[in-house]
C-alpha cells in the first residue's frame, strides 16, 4: 500500500506560479513511476505529467509542455510539479498517482495508476 499526500495548491493570478508536492510513504519510492493528473469541474481526469522510477523518462501533456516541470527527490520521498505561466484553463484539482509497475513508455491513462492522493485545488484567476 502506498500513501500519497499532495500539497501546494492555492489561488494564483494568470501568469503566476505554484509548486505542488506529493509526499510518498508505504513503499520504496525509487521503484515507482509517478504522475500528476488533474480534473476540472464537469470534465474527465486528465494526464498532466509523469516521471519514471529513475527520472530518466518524463512525459507531459501538450498543453503544459514548456510551462510545467515534474521532478522527484528520492531522498525526501517527494515528487514535485513546478507550474509556471499559469492560465485560467489550468484550474482543476490536481492529483498525484503511482504506477507500481515499471512500464515503457510511461502510461498516460488513469487506469494504469494504482494509488492516488486526495487532491489539491489549483485556481487560476484571469
Amino acid at each position: 500500500q502506498v500513501q500519497l499526500v499532495e500539497s501546494g495548491g492555492g489561488l494564483v493570478q494568470a501568469g503566476g506560479s505554484l509548486r505542488l508536492s506529493c509526499a510518498v510513504s508505504g513503499r520504496t519510492f525509487g521503484w515507482l513511476t509517478m504522475a500528476w493528473f488533474r480534473q476540472a469541474p464537469g470534465k474527465e481526469r486528465e494526464f498532466v505529467a509523469a516521471v519514471s522510477w529513475n527520472g530518466g523518462n518524463i512525459r507531459y501533456v501538450d498543453s503544459v509542455e514548456g510551462r510545467f516541470s515534474i521532478s522527484r527527490d528520492v531522498a525526501k520521498n517527494t515528487m514535485y510539479l513546478q507550474m509556471n505561466s499559469l492560465k485560467p484553463e489550468d484550474t482543476a484539482v490536481y492529483y498525484c498517482a503511482v504506477d507500481r509497475n515499471v512500464q515503457f513508455p510511461i502510461p498516460t491513462g488513469a487506469s494504469a495508476y494504482e494509488d492516488w492522493g486526495q487532491g489539491t485545488q489549483v485556481t487560476v484567476s484571469s
